[in-house]
C-alpha cells in the first residue's frame, strides 16, 4: 500500500511539508512543519500549520504523528503546536540529544535537558511506526546533521536535508555535527533504494534556469541526474566539492531562533517573570 501525499510549501524558508495519510484508515502522519516567523518584527504566526489542520479536518483524518527528519536551522518547527492541536506525537531521530548538547550551551538554554525528552518518541535505524495500514520505516541518514533520519512509507522516502533536487544537490555538510563523507555514506544508503522509490525533499531552493518549484523525485533521477550525489561520483570528489562549497555559503538567516525553538521541539522557551517570551542572540565579538 502507497500513502496520499499532499504537500504545502513555505515560500518564505522554501521548505517543503507533507501531509502524509492512510485515507482508508484515515491515519495522517505530517513530515516537517513550519511555524510562520518574521524577523523583522519577531512576530509568530501559525498559518502555515493551520492550512495543514484544515487539511486534517477536510479530509477526516487523525493526526498521529509530526515527524521530524531533523532539528532545522532554516526554520522554526509547529510540531508543538500540532502536538497540542491533535495530540499527535512528536517523532524525531534518537542522535536529537548530540544536537541539545551542542546547542544548549549556546543558547544557555536551561530548561531542556540533553536527552531528548521534549520529544515523545525517538527513533533509530529500521524503528517501525505503524500509520493505518501503512508503516513508516526509519533510516538513519546522518551528515547534515547527527540526528537527521529518513522515513521510508510505503514507495515514498521523505528525505529532510539530506538531499535535494538533482538539479540542486544535496544538502551542506558544515554545521556542528556534521561531516561530508558521513553525508554521502548516507546519500548513497538512500540511493541504495529501488529506483522507483518517490524521493521527497525537504527544500527546494530554485537553480539558475528553472521557475518552478518542485519537491519529488525518484531515486533512479537521482542517481542519474543529480549534481552533486549521482552514480559515478565517489566519496573523495564529493567531500572535496561538498567543502568547498559550504565555504562559500552564509548561515541561515533563522538558524538562531530557529535552533533555540527546534531543539525544544517547536516549543518555545519559558515566560519571563513579566509574561514575555523572548529568543536569545547570542553576539560574538571579532
Amino acid at each position: 500500500m502507497n500513502p496520499q501525499i499532499q504537500a504545502f510549501f513555505d515560500t518564505a524558508t522554501s521548505t517543503a511539508t507533507y501531509l502524509v495519510s492512510d485515507p482508508a484508515a484515515k491515519t495522517a502522519a505530517v513530515i516537517d512543519p513550519v511555524l510562520d516567523f518574521d524577523p523583522r518584527n519577531a512576530r509568530l504566526e501559525t498559518r502555515s500549520a493551520d492550512a495543514i489542520l484544515r487539511a486534517v479536518r477536510d479530509q477526516g483524518l487523525t493526526l498521529t504523528y509530526v515527524l521530524e527528519t531533523h532539528a532545522h536551522a532554516d526554520h522554526l518547527s509547529a510540531a508543538d503546536y500540532l502536538r497540542k492541536q491533535t495530540g499527535a506525537k512528536v517523532v524525531i531521530g534518537a542522535r536529537i540529544t548530540e544536537v541539545q548538547k551542542i546547542f544548549i550551551p549556546v543558547f544557555e538554554a536551561d530548561d531542556v535537558t540533553p536527552d531528548g525528552a521534549v520529544f515523545d518518541q525517538l527513533v533509530t535505524e529500521e524503528d517501525e511506526l505503524p500509520l493505518g495500514g501503512l508503516r513508516v520505516r526509519v533510516l538513519h541518514t546522518p551528515g547534515h546533521t547527527p540526528a537527521c533520519v529518513t522515513y521510508l512509507i510505503g514507495d515514498a522516502a521523505f528525505v529532510g536535508d539530506t538531499l535535494f533536487m538533482p538539479d540542486y544537490g544535496a544538502a551542506r555538510a558544515d554545521f556542528p555535527g556534521g561531516d561530508a563523507a558521513t553525508l554521502y555514506r548516507s546519500i548513497r544508503k538512500i540511493l541504495s533504494l529501488p529506483a522507483q522509490t518517490r524521493v521527497f525533499v525537504g527544500h527546494d531552493y530554485l537553480p539558475a534556469g528553472r521557475t518552478s518549484n518542485r519537491w519529488e523525485s525518484t531515486v533512479s533521477d537521482q542517481r542519474a541526474n543529480n549534481v552533486q550525489a549521482r552514480d559515478g561520483v565517489d566519496q573523495a570528489t564529493f567531500v572535496a566539492a561538498r567543502k568547498a562549497r559550504d565555504a562559500t555559503l552564509p548561515l541561515p538567516t533563522l538558524i538562531l531562533p530557529s535552533l533555540q525553538v527546534n531543539i525544544r521541539a517547536g516549543a518555545l522557551p519559558p515566560a519571563s517573570p513579566s509574561g514575555r517570551v523572548f529568543l536569545r542572540l547570542p553576539v560574538s565579538m571579532a
